[in-house]
Protein backbone atom coordinates (compact mmCIF):
# COMPACT_ATOMS: atom_id res chain seq x y z
CA UNK A 1 0.00 0.00 0.00
CA UNK A 2 1.28 3.50 -0.95
CA UNK A 3 1.80 5.83 1.91
CA UNK A 4 0.08 9.56 2.50
CA UNK A 5 3.74 11.06 0.74
CA UNK A 6 3.36 8.33 -2.55
CA UNK A 7 -0.69 9.10 -2.42
CA UNK A 8 -0.30 12.52 -3.09
CA UNK A 9 2.80 12.44 -5.38
CA UNK A 10 1.02 9.87 -7.30
CA UNK A 11 -2.20 12.94 -7.42
CA UNK A 12 -0.16 15.25 -8.78
CA UNK A 13 0.82 12.92 -11.27
CA UNK A 14 -2.19 12.13 -12.36
CA UNK A 15 -3.08 16.14 -12.68
CA UNK A 16 0.24 16.99 -14.71
CA UNK A 17 -0.87 14.27 -16.91
CA UNK A 18 -4.46 14.84 -17.20
CA UNK A 19 -5.85 17.61 -15.69
CA UNK A 20 -3.61 20.80 -16.94
CA UNK A 21 -1.85 20.83 -14.09
CA UNK A 22 1.55 22.83 -15.73
CA UNK A 23 3.60 24.32 -12.33
CA UNK A 24 4.21 22.46 -9.51
CA UNK A 25 6.90 24.81 -7.29
CA UNK A 26 7.93 25.26 -3.52
CA UNK A 27 11.13 25.31 -1.58
CA UNK A 28 12.88 22.27 -2.66
CA UNK A 29 10.00 21.20 -4.35
CA UNK A 30 11.79 19.81 -7.73
CA UNK A 31 15.03 17.68 -8.50
CA UNK A 32 16.93 16.63 -6.44
CA UNK A 33 15.06 16.02 -3.33
CA UNK A 34 11.42 16.34 -4.96
CA UNK A 35 10.05 17.87 -1.99
CA UNK A 36 11.48 17.58 2.12
CA UNK A 37 8.78 14.53 2.67
CA UNK A 38 9.19 13.57 -0.89
CA UNK A 39 5.91 14.08 -2.31
CA UNK A 40 6.97 15.86 -5.42
CA UNK A 41 9.43 13.45 -6.52
CA UNK A 42 9.36 12.23 -10.32
CA UNK A 43 7.60 14.82 -11.46
CA UNK A 44 7.99 16.85 -14.61
CA UNK A 45 6.55 19.80 -13.80
CA UNK A 46 8.06 20.46 -10.49
CA UNK A 47 10.71 22.84 -10.20
CA UNK A 48 12.44 24.65 -7.24
CA UNK A 49 11.47 28.12 -6.08
CA UNK A 50 13.62 30.71 -4.08
CA UNK A 51 12.73 30.46 -0.16
CA UNK A 52 10.51 33.22 0.02
CA UNK A 53 6.60 32.07 1.10
CA UNK A 54 5.67 35.27 -0.01
CA UNK A 55 7.15 34.77 -3.70
CA UNK A 56 5.61 31.62 -3.77
CA UNK A 57 2.07 32.15 -3.22
CA UNK A 58 1.77 35.52 -5.26
CA UNK A 59 3.45 34.09 -8.23
CA UNK A 60 0.90 30.80 -7.41
CA UNK A 61 -2.46 33.79 -7.61
CA UNK A 62 -0.99 35.38 -10.53
CA UNK A 63 -1.11 31.85 -12.39
CA UNK A 64 -3.99 31.11 -11.17
CA UNK A 65 -5.92 34.31 -12.30
CA UNK A 66 -4.04 33.50 -15.59
CA UNK A 67 -5.93 30.39 -16.20
CA UNK A 68 -3.26 27.85 -15.16
CA UNK A 69 -4.06 25.55 -12.10
CA UNK A 70 -0.54 25.30 -9.78
CA UNK A 71 0.43 23.36 -6.86
CA UNK A 72 2.70 25.37 -4.60
CA UNK A 73 4.12 24.07 -1.83
CA UNK A 74 4.72 25.75 1.54
CA UNK A 75 7.79 23.36 2.85
CA UNK A 76 6.25 23.78 6.25
CA UNK A 77 2.50 25.48 7.41
CA UNK A 78 5.22 26.98 10.23
CA UNK A 79 6.18 29.50 7.47
CA UNK A 80 3.02 30.18 6.08
CA UNK A 81 2.01 33.30 8.24
CA UNK A 82 3.34 36.35 6.65
CA UNK A 83 1.88 35.10 3.98
CA UNK A 84 -1.90 35.18 5.35
CA UNK A 85 -2.47 38.82 3.60
CA UNK A 86 -1.98 37.23 -0.10
CA UNK A 87 -3.79 34.21 1.21
CA UNK A 88 -6.81 36.34 1.46
CA UNK A 89 -6.71 38.24 -1.86
CA UNK A 90 -7.07 34.70 -3.58
CA UNK A 91 -9.86 33.70 -1.43
CA UNK A 92 -11.53 36.86 -2.16
CA UNK A 93 -10.81 37.20 -5.57
CA UNK A 94 -14.06 35.39 -7.03
CA UNK A 95 -16.34 36.90 -4.76
CA UNK A 96 -15.05 40.68 -4.97
CA UNK A 97 -14.92 40.15 -8.97
CA UNK A 98 -18.76 39.18 -9.13
CA UNK A 99 -17.33 35.44 -10.99
CA UNK A 100 -15.34 36.54 -13.05
CA UNK A 101 -11.64 35.95 -11.65
CA UNK A 102 -11.76 32.21 -10.29
CA UNK A 103 -7.94 31.40 -8.72
CA UNK A 104 -7.40 27.62 -8.84
CA UNK A 105 -4.87 27.37 -6.95
CA UNK A 106 -3.80 24.06 -4.50
CA UNK A 107 -1.73 25.43 -1.93
CA UNK A 108 -0.06 22.58 -0.03
CA UNK A 109 1.75 22.53 3.12
CA UNK A 110 2.63 20.05 5.70
CA UNK A 111 0.81 21.01 8.93
CA UNK A 112 0.69 19.68 12.46
CA UNK A 113 3.13 18.02 15.60
CA UNK A 114 4.16 14.76 15.64
CA UNK A 115 7.40 15.07 14.17
CA UNK A 116 9.48 16.96 17.02
CA UNK A 117 10.14 20.04 15.62
CA UNK A 118 9.83 22.43 18.09
CA UNK A 119 8.29 25.74 17.16
CA UNK A 120 9.22 26.19 13.40
CA UNK A 121 8.14 22.82 12.56
CA UNK A 122 5.33 21.50 14.63
CA UNK A 123 2.31 24.44 14.40
CA UNK A 124 -0.82 23.50 13.17
CA UNK A 125 -3.04 26.31 11.41
CA UNK A 126 -6.82 24.77 11.31
CA UNK A 127 -8.08 27.63 13.25
CA UNK A 128 -6.75 30.61 10.99
CA UNK A 129 -7.08 28.39 7.80
CA UNK A 130 -10.81 28.27 8.27
CA UNK A 131 -11.25 32.19 8.67
CA UNK A 132 -9.86 33.30 5.29
CA UNK A 133 -12.91 32.91 3.60
CA UNK A 134 -13.36 31.77 0.00
CA UNK A 135 -10.32 29.24 0.32
CA UNK A 136 -11.66 25.60 1.07
CA UNK A 137 -9.53 23.89 3.70
CA UNK A 138 -8.99 20.20 3.65
CA UNK A 139 -6.76 17.63 5.42
CA UNK A 140 -6.47 13.83 4.71
CA UNK A 141 -5.65 11.23 7.18
CA UNK A 142 -5.54 8.59 5.11
CA UNK A 143 -3.33 7.56 1.77
CA UNK A 144 -6.61 7.30 -0.59
CA UNK A 145 -8.32 10.45 1.19
CA UNK A 146 -4.69 12.28 0.12
CA UNK A 147 -5.22 10.89 -3.02
CA UNK A 148 -8.68 11.76 -3.85
CA UNK A 149 -8.77 15.21 -1.84
CA UNK A 150 -5.76 16.46 -4.46
CA UNK A 151 -7.79 15.44 -7.44
CA UNK A 152 -10.45 17.14 -6.30
CA UNK A 153 -8.29 20.42 -5.15
CA UNK A 154 -6.45 20.42 -8.56
CA UNK A 155 -10.20 20.04 -10.25
CA UNK A 156 -11.68 23.01 -8.54
CA UNK A 157 -12.25 26.73 -9.38
CA UNK A 158 -11.59 28.17 -6.04
CA UNK A 159 -8.15 28.11 -3.86
CA UNK A 160 -8.02 24.84 -1.98
CA UNK A 161 -5.31 25.01 1.23
CA UNK A 162 -4.39 21.63 1.55
CA UNK A 163 -3.34 20.67 4.83
CA UNK A 164 -1.31 17.42 4.91
CA UNK A 165 -0.22 15.88 8.41
CA UNK A 166 3.44 15.99 8.85
CA UNK A 167 3.27 12.86 10.90
CA UNK A 168 0.96 10.81 8.35
CA UNK A 169 3.50 11.24 5.51
CA UNK A 170 5.04 7.91 5.65
CA UNK A 171 1.78 6.03 7.30
CA UNK A 172 0.74 2.89 5.16
CA UNK A 173 -2.68 2.55 3.43
CA UNK A 174 -5.49 0.53 4.48
CA UNK A 175 -6.52 0.92 0.75
CA UNK A 176 -5.14 0.78 -2.83
CA UNK A 177 -5.08 3.49 -4.90
CA UNK A 178 -6.46 2.47 -8.26
CA UNK A 179 -3.96 1.65 -10.27
CA UNK A 180 -1.24 1.40 -8.19
CA UNK A 181 0.32 -2.46 -7.41
CA UNK A 182 -0.65 -4.26 -4.38
CA UNK A 183 3.26 -5.21 -3.41
CA UNK A 184 4.72 -2.20 -1.90
CA UNK A 185 8.00 -2.80 -2.96
CA UNK A 186 6.96 -2.66 -5.92
CA UNK A 187 5.72 0.74 -6.14
CA UNK A 188 8.72 1.86 -4.03
CA UNK A 189 11.24 1.02 -7.14
CA UNK A 190 8.89 2.17 -9.33
CA UNK A 191 8.17 5.58 -8.10
CA UNK A 192 11.29 6.47 -5.43
CA UNK A 193 14.31 8.02 -6.10
CA UNK A 194 17.06 5.83 -4.99
CA UNK A 195 19.41 6.94 -2.46
CA UNK A 196 22.74 9.07 -4.09
CA UNK A 197 23.11 9.81 -7.94
CA UNK A 198 19.82 10.71 -9.41
CA UNK A 199 20.90 13.07 -12.06
CA UNK A 200 19.69 9.74 -14.50
CA UNK A 201 16.46 8.37 -12.93
CA UNK A 202 13.26 8.52 -13.89
CA UNK A 203 10.44 7.03 -12.59
CA UNK A 204 7.97 4.81 -13.88
CA UNK A 205 4.32 5.56 -12.94
CA UNK A 206 1.03 2.80 -13.00
CA UNK A 207 -1.80 3.88 -14.85
CA UNK A 208 -3.28 5.50 -12.02
CA UNK A 209 -7.12 5.96 -12.05
CA UNK A 210 -9.27 9.68 -11.25
CA UNK A 211 -10.66 9.15 -7.79
CA UNK A 212 -12.11 12.55 -6.27
CA UNK A 213 -13.01 12.38 -3.06
CA UNK A 214 -15.93 15.71 -2.78
CA UNK A 215 -14.79 18.73 -1.01
CA UNK A 216 -17.28 19.22 2.19
CA UNK A 217 -17.71 15.30 2.33
CA UNK A 218 -16.77 13.80 5.86
CA UNK A 219 -16.16 10.11 5.98
CA UNK A 220 -17.94 8.05 8.59
CA UNK A 221 -14.75 5.81 9.91
CA UNK A 222 -16.49 3.82 12.66
CA UNK A 223 -20.15 3.81 12.80
CA UNK A 224 -21.20 3.81 16.84
CA UNK A 225 -23.88 4.24 18.67
CA UNK A 226 -22.78 5.69 22.61
CA UNK A 227 -20.92 8.86 21.47
CA UNK A 228 -19.89 10.93 18.90
CA UNK A 229 -16.18 12.38 18.04
CA UNK A 230 -15.14 14.16 15.76
CA UNK A 231 -11.60 15.16 14.38
CA UNK A 232 -9.70 15.03 11.46
CA UNK A 233 -6.22 14.75 10.38
CA UNK A 234 -3.58 13.13 12.37
CA UNK A 235 -5.11 12.42 15.36
CA UNK A 236 -8.13 10.69 13.10
CA UNK A 237 -6.18 7.23 13.12
CA UNK A 238 -5.73 7.38 16.64
CA UNK A 239 -8.86 8.35 17.61
CA UNK A 240 -10.01 5.04 15.34
CA UNK A 241 -7.51 3.58 16.96
CA UNK A 242 -9.11 4.12 20.89
CA UNK A 243 -12.63 3.51 19.55
CA UNK A 244 -11.71 -0.03 18.59
CA UNK A 245 -10.11 -0.34 21.87
CA UNK A 246 -13.01 0.62 23.56
CA UNK A 247 -15.34 -1.61 21.91
CA UNK A 248 -13.18 -4.56 22.65
CA UNK A 249 -12.85 -4.35 26.22
CA UNK A 250 -16.59 -3.72 26.22
CA UNK A 251 -16.64 -0.25 27.25
CA UNK A 252 -18.73 1.82 24.24
CA UNK A 253 -19.30 2.02 20.83
CA UNK A 254 -17.98 5.13 19.54
CA UNK A 255 -18.62 6.63 16.05
CA UNK A 256 -15.81 8.36 14.53
CA UNK A 257 -16.42 10.77 12.03
CA UNK A 258 -13.11 12.35 10.19
CA UNK A 259 -14.19 15.62 8.72
CA UNK A 260 -11.66 15.51 5.88
CA UNK A 261 -12.88 18.83 4.88
CA UNK A 262 -12.66 22.06 7.62
CA UNK A 263 -14.24 24.50 4.95
CA UNK A 264 -16.48 23.65 3.96
CA UNK A 265 -17.69 21.08 6.58
CA UNK A 266 -20.00 18.07 6.60
CA UNK A 267 -22.65 19.32 8.95
CA UNK A 268 -25.31 17.01 7.56
CA UNK A 269 -22.61 14.14 8.85
CA UNK A 270 -22.38 15.97 12.14
CA UNK A 271 -25.57 16.49 12.73
CA UNK A 272 -26.87 12.91 11.51
CA UNK A 273 -24.33 11.34 13.78
CA UNK A 274 -25.24 13.27 16.88
CA UNK A 275 -28.97 12.85 16.69
CA UNK A 276 -28.16 9.30 17.02
CA UNK A 277 -25.82 9.29 19.47
CA UNK A 278 -26.71 12.21 22.11
CA UNK A 279 -22.94 12.68 23.20
CA UNK A 280 -20.12 14.11 21.20
CA UNK A 281 -16.87 14.68 21.55
CA UNK A 282 -14.58 17.46 19.22
CA UNK A 283 -10.72 16.78 18.95
CA UNK A 284 -8.02 17.96 17.41
CA UNK A 285 -4.85 19.34 17.69
CA UNK A 286 -5.17 23.01 17.69
CA UNK A 287 -4.62 25.25 20.61
CA UNK A 288 -8.20 25.77 22.85
CA UNK A 289 -8.31 29.59 22.28
CA UNK A 290 -10.37 30.31 18.89
CA UNK A 291 -10.33 26.60 18.04
CA UNK A 292 -12.01 25.51 15.13
CA UNK A 293 -13.97 22.92 16.77
CA UNK A 294 -15.24 26.29 19.12
CA UNK A 295 -17.26 27.15 16.20
CA UNK A 296 -18.98 23.31 15.39
CA UNK A 297 -19.29 23.28 19.53
CA UNK A 298 -21.08 26.23 19.32
CA UNK A 299 -23.32 25.66 16.47
CA UNK A 300 -24.05 21.93 18.01
CA UNK A 301 -24.98 23.98 21.48
CA UNK A 302 -27.39 26.62 19.29
CA UNK A 303 -28.69 23.79 17.09
CA UNK A 304 -29.42 20.48 18.23
CA UNK A 305 -29.41 21.46 22.29
CA UNK A 306 -31.97 19.71 23.19
CA UNK A 307 -30.99 16.09 21.14
CA UNK A 308 -28.05 16.45 23.24
CA UNK A 309 -28.07 13.98 26.57
CA UNK A 310 -24.75 15.48 28.12
CA UNK A 311 -22.81 18.73 27.18
CA UNK A 312 -20.72 18.88 24.37
CA UNK A 313 -17.11 18.29 24.91
CA UNK A 314 -13.54 19.58 23.09
CA UNK A 315 -9.80 17.88 23.72
CA UNK A 316 -7.02 20.25 21.94
CA UNK A 317 -4.48 21.44 22.25
CA UNK A 318 -3.36 23.47 25.60
CA UNK A 319 -2.89 27.53 24.99
CA UNK A 320 0.55 27.60 24.98
CA UNK A 321 3.34 29.85 22.45
CA UNK A 322 4.56 27.23 20.94
CA UNK A 323 5.52 23.56 20.74
CA UNK A 324 8.46 22.64 22.88
CA UNK A 325 11.38 20.32 21.43
CA UNK A 326 11.12 17.76 24.02
CA UNK A 327 8.51 14.85 23.36
CA UNK A 328 7.63 15.44 26.75
CA UNK A 329 6.53 18.84 26.01
CA UNK A 330 5.23 17.92 22.98
CA UNK A 331 3.29 14.88 24.69
CA UNK A 332 2.04 17.73 27.08
CA UNK A 333 0.76 20.25 24.84
CA UNK A 334 -1.17 18.05 22.54
CA UNK A 335 -3.65 15.59 22.47
CA UNK A 336 -1.88 11.90 22.92
CA UNK A 337 -3.75 8.49 22.78
CA UNK A 338 -3.98 8.51 26.75
CA UNK A 339 -5.77 11.47 26.49
CA UNK A 340 -8.69 11.11 23.86
CA UNK A 341 -9.35 7.81 26.06
CA UNK A 342 -9.96 9.58 29.41
CA UNK A 343 -12.07 11.85 27.51
CA UNK A 344 -14.28 9.61 26.03
CA UNK A 345 -14.56 7.59 28.85
CA UNK A 346 -15.48 10.85 30.84
CA UNK A 347 -18.03 11.69 28.53
CA UNK A 348 -19.71 8.17 28.52
CA UNK A 349 -19.69 8.33 32.11
CA UNK A 350 -21.45 11.80 32.48
CA UNK A 351 -24.88 10.92 33.69
CA UNK A 352 -27.59 11.95 31.20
Amino acid sequence: MANMAQAIRMALHYGEENLGVQEIFGEDVGPPLGGVFTATQGLKRAWNSPLDERGIVGAAIGLGWAGSRPVAEIQFVDYIFNTIDLLKLAGNSLWCSGGLMPCPVVFMTPTGSGIHGSIYHSHSFDSIASKIHGMKVVCPSTALDAYGLMIAAIKDDNPVLYLKPKALLRAKGRDLIPGEPEDEKALKKMIDAPIGDRSKWKPNWPKLEEVEIPIGKAKIAREGRDATLITHGRLAPISLQVAEELKKESKGDIEVIDLRSLIPYDWEAITKSIRKTGRVIFVNEETEISNFAEHLLRRVVDEMFYELAVRPKLLCGKAVPGIGLSPVLENHSVPQKKDIRMAIESLLSEQA
